[in-house]
């Protein structure tokens, strides 16, 4: 369709939408006028028209037959609403999707979207639960790098929103939040809006969102819209929350022509300070033994070449932490399986490391809490991000205090360019034949850690339960020649890393950043919403314990068709629970028999293929024999290329 005749449909849906209701204002005045009369016509054709033809003009058949009549008309001349300017801003934005669980303290904007905007930028996401929508946000903004919004019903709503905007929060992804509310008491009906609304409903989710605001006007709402979109994609990235008034969403729209939507520049990411990034070059280029830690480093396509430039430059490790698609896995720099070179480092410096105590530490739990560093006690350590330039006092999502020896702040994607240029310069050719035979060593070695990964793989390979190893082996032999995107993976981050050959930046998206149970599957549809219009194969792993939290996914899945390869990592179990409640029991020497109690998923067990086929998705399983495996992949591997959702519920242990 081209740009004219999409005009011109616009115009007509919105031409159509405003005589409606103008007709229905002139309705209902007829109506009111004589009641009495009317009802009685109204029951009178009720009665005559056949049962069969009422079910036919209805949209669905749980419908009640007065919902194929037209709703009760408001004696209101209404051709415009505040809604209609809050898109009209929100598609001066670069937001593609907006989702959601429909709520009458949104019906104002939901309206305006569908009709005013066409349902297009924003396009409605349909979700069964406000977690779904903003998981589904997180997943979506770490593939296509920008945000998806989600809108959630007052009070209520934004509490089922709260733990994937936590989990958001932590993760350092941008996702714009809006909540319908009843500000004016006065204007609140009996009953539920009263529960419902809040004085500040973002007072729940303050202390996990970088900026939120409730606007009291719609210029309030034009500007406020585009300041939560600057804040939220500018680093450190983080959710946002604007709360929606829902008389200003469908009021009529007051002095049209002195409203305006203000320009949006986006801002440039901090980098680090120049003096600063010198003094890093000259510690890097002067060190034997350097390396290179990362976390959630790259956040846009540029990230990986940049960090691949510096390492190559210096031929030093680099240890990937995996909170992004930070460096290529079977680079004969990367030596993220061999922690213990940290003990050999005597320089690291750490990009945008979200735990770096944690990183640079032993951590014991199972008797008594002990620790222990890694790292030799001469070693410099240097950071570049910015972790460290916004942080909460509440939720301590920010690790224990690490003493560093150079702290640099600013975005260490933006900043590698200017290191890198700092690092060369001070390479003479004596020092890069050092570096290079380095390098030589590194990649050795990284031969023999790829190949021990393949030998380590075979272990229990016929074994039922089927072991993880096989599962990764298996799957990726048949899409390592798509163009292919794991998103997900609650089953720990180990065997696609240390099998599969990761080369691109969208290939992997990282974690659910706090850790919350029912991550995995609705970020996995988010980021497999933004690889749909790419072309990509999306792949996914998830824990039986996470799906059960949030199944209903699948339906948004098959409702808007996004094509997804999820498999179910099914040890019917809360296994890591599981385990540490075996070592609890152990430790006071009252034995392990009773550690199923409270951690595991049986009597009866989750027949979760027959769970995707009631939602419309494709499902198989549960699958055992390891033989039955590869077969049963290409199945639903043919079904996702078509264009639709698959889930394989696979029964697994955890080697």
């Amino acid at each position: 369709m081209s740009k004219r005749s999409e005009k011109r449909r616009a115009g007509a849906l919105d031409s159509g939408r405003r005589n409606f209701l103008k007709g229905a204002t002139a309705a209902g005045a007829a109506a009111l006028a004589a009641p009495a009369a009317a009802n009685t016509a109204m029951s009178g054709i009720a009665e005559q028209r056949p049962k069969e033809a009422l079910k036919a003009a209805l949209p669905g058949p749980r419908l009640a037959a007065a919902d194929a009549l037209p709703p009760p008309a408001d004696p209101v001349n209404q051709t415009s609403s505040g809604g209609d300017f809050m898109v009209d801003v929100l598609k001066t934005l670069d937001i593609d999707y907006l989702a959601m669980n429909c709520a009458s303290s949104f019906r104002g904007l939901h309206e305006a979207i569908i009709n005013h905007g066409g349902n297009k930028k924003p396009e409605i996401i349909t979700c069964p639960h406000e977690e779904i929508a903003v998981h589904m946000g997180q997943g979506y903004a770490k593939i296509e790098g920008k945000p998806l919004a989600m809108i959630c019903h007052g009070v209520v709503g934004l509490q089922h929103a709260s733990m994937a905007m936590y989990n958001a929060w932590c993760d350092r992804v941008p996702v714009i939040v809006m909540g319908g509310n009843i500000m004016e008491a006065d204007k609140r009906a009996p009953g539920a809006e009263w529960p419902h609304s809040a004085i500040d409903p973002a007072a729940l989710t303050r202390d996990f969102v970088k900026w939120d605001d409730q606007p009291a006007s719609l210029q309030h709402f034009a500007e406020s819209a585009l300041r939560a979109y600057k804040i939220s994609t500018t680093p450190p990235m983080a959710p946002v929350m604007l709360s929606l008034d829902q008389e200003l969403q469908e009021n009529p729209i007051e002095n049209r022509d002195r409203l305006r939507i203000p320009k949006f520049t986006p801002a440039l990411p901090p980098q680090g300070d120049d003096a600063a990034l010198a003094e890093l070059a000259k510690m890097l280029v002067a060190a034997d033994n350097p390396v290179i830690l990362c976390d959630r480093m790259a956040r846009t396509p540029a990230g990986m070449p940049r960090l691949v430039e510096l390492a190559e430059t210096l031929q030093c490790a680099v240890i990937d932490n995996f909170g992004r698609m930070n460096f290529p896995s079977r680079h004969p720099l990367n030596q993220s399986f061999r922690r213990s070179i940290l003990s050999q480092a005597d320089l690291i410096l750490a990009l945008e490391v979200n735990d770096i105590w944690g990183s640079l530490s032993d951590f014991h739990d199972r008797i008594v809490r002990t620790s222990e560093p890694r790292y030799k006690k001469s070693a410099k350590i240097v950071t570049l991000g910015t972790r460290g330039l916004y942080m909460k006092a509440n939720y301590q999502d920010l690790g224990r205090y690490q003493e560093v020896d150079l702290d640099i702040a600013g975005d260490a994607e933006a900043s590698l360019p200017a290191l890198t240029e700092q690092v060369k310069r001070r390479i003479d050719e004596g020092r890069k034949a050092a570096l290079d035979a380095r390098g030589k060593k590194l990649a050795a070695v990284k031969l023999a850690t790829v190949e021990q990964a393949k030998l380590d793989a075979t272990i229990g390979w016929d074994a039922s339960p089927i072991t993880t190893a096989r599962l990764c082996a298996e799957l990726y032999s048949q899409i390592k020649d798509e163009d292919w995107s794991l998103v997900g993976t609650s089953i720990g981050l180990s065997w696609p890393h240390r099998l599969w050959n990761f080369t691109k930046p969208y290939q992997w998206n990282g974690g659910s950043g706090g850790g919350g149970v029912g991550y995995t599957l609705p970020a996995s549809l988010g980021a497999a919403l933004a690889n749909k219009r790419h072309g990509r194969l999306t792949v996914a792993i998830g824990g039986d314990g996470d799906f059960m939290f949030v199944p209903s996914t699948l339906w948004t899945a098959a409702h808007h068709q996004i094509p997804m390869l999820y498999i179910v990592h099914n040890n019917r179990a809360y296994h890591q629970e599981y385990m540490y409640l075996q070592a609890m029991a152990a430790r006071h020497g009252r034995g392990i028999t009773n550690a199923d109690i409270g951690t595991t998923i049986k009597d009866p067990f989750v027949d979760y293929a027959a769970v995707a086929k009631g939602f419309g998705v494709y499902g198989e399983g549960p699958i055992s024999d390891p033989n039955a495996l590869a077969p049963a992949l290409k199945r639903a591997i043919a079904m996702v290329k078509s264009g639709q959702p698959a889930l394989l519920d696979v029964v697994m242990d955890q080697r």
